[in-house]
């Protein structure tokens, strides 16, 4: 996640909650500081051997499998940056504008970044993404023409775009989607913990934050589901339910419903994940 002067070196996130379905964002317990303690000891010893200009994270690992790390985590990576005079720079293009509950991922630990990288949510789905920064660095970054375009690129300022995530965050805005999310966040963890075995064919587990969750499967060996997971998605698909197969090895399915989704709606979605996992095992 370190970006060095001519490399990018990297280092691992941190086992996160076991069950924060339970208890969302809370103190360590000891498996977690042991693993957060684990990460920031390589993290310095990537900042004593080179030159790290930024660390770039995602706070929490969307894609890589709804992984959420320690609530400490990011002040961490806060206090580092500060010693070692480098950039934090986070990647809050999935998380951002009301995700995970609060409007950037970020803000569940208090954690400021000196950039941060931003999309998707912005628009609605228009292509456009931005990077905001402290204004010193911004400026030493972007200074003014003295003739050549050095404010140039292919999409950037589109008037539409902007006019479009202008529209969007009023529309959150004037919905109260963040506060929504945060809400309903709550509901949908606690449906998918009521997820029970009924063989001891598959072994899963649910986690989230805000309207961003997962439920990991695991065959009784502890291997990933990975076939099992695909084949549930796709059933989902052809029963109208849009999931996407997260993590590394596609074992988790992943739930990020629209901020406007319904209660029922959320609940439609989490039966038939259900019915098909029941299916699964049966089968």
């Amino acid at each position: 996640m370190g970006v060095a002067a001519d490399k990018n070196v990297r280092a691992p996130m941190p086992a996160g909650h076991s069950s924060p379905v339970a208890r969302e964002l809370s103190d360590c317990s000891v498996a977690e500081a042991t693993a957060l303690k684990a990460v920031e000891s390589q993290i310095r010893r990537l900042l004593r051997r080179e030159r790290i200009g930024a660390i770039l994270v995602e706070p929490i690992q969307v894609r890589g499998g709804i992984n959420i790390p320690p609530l400490e985590f990011l002040p961490m990576l806060r206090r580092l940056c500060d010693e070692h005079e480098a950039l934090l720079i986070l990647d809050e293009i999935y998380t951002g504008f009301g995700r995970t509950g609060k409007w950037f991922a970020c803000e569940h630990s208090g954690t400021v970044p000196d950039l941060i990288c931003l999309g998707k949510a912005l628009t609605g789905g228009f292509p456009l993404s931005v990077c905001i920064g402290r204004a010193d660095l911004m400026d030493a970054a972007w200074p003014t023409s003295s003739g050549e375009a050095i404010h140039t690129s292919t999409f950037l300022g589109h008037p539409v775009g902007c006019a479009m995530a202008l529209a969007q965050i009023k529309g959150i805005e004037a919905q109260k989607l963040v506060q929504r999310s945060a809400e309903l966040g709550g509901f949908l963890r606690s449906a998918l913990s009521h997820f029970r075995p009924c063989t001891s064919r598959l072994a899963w587990e649910s986690r989230g934050l805000g309207l961003l969750a997962g439920v990991e499967i695991r065959l009784p060996d502890g291997s990933p589901a990975t076939e099992v997971v695909l084949q549930i998605v796709k059933v989902l698909l052809q029963r109208g339910f849009i999931l996407l197969p997260e993590g590394e090895h596609s074992n988790i399915i992943g739930f990020t419903p629209p901020l406007t989704v319904s209660q029922s709606q959320l609940l439609e979605a989490v039966n038939a994940c259900g019915e098909e996992l029941h299916r699964c095992e049966v089968t």
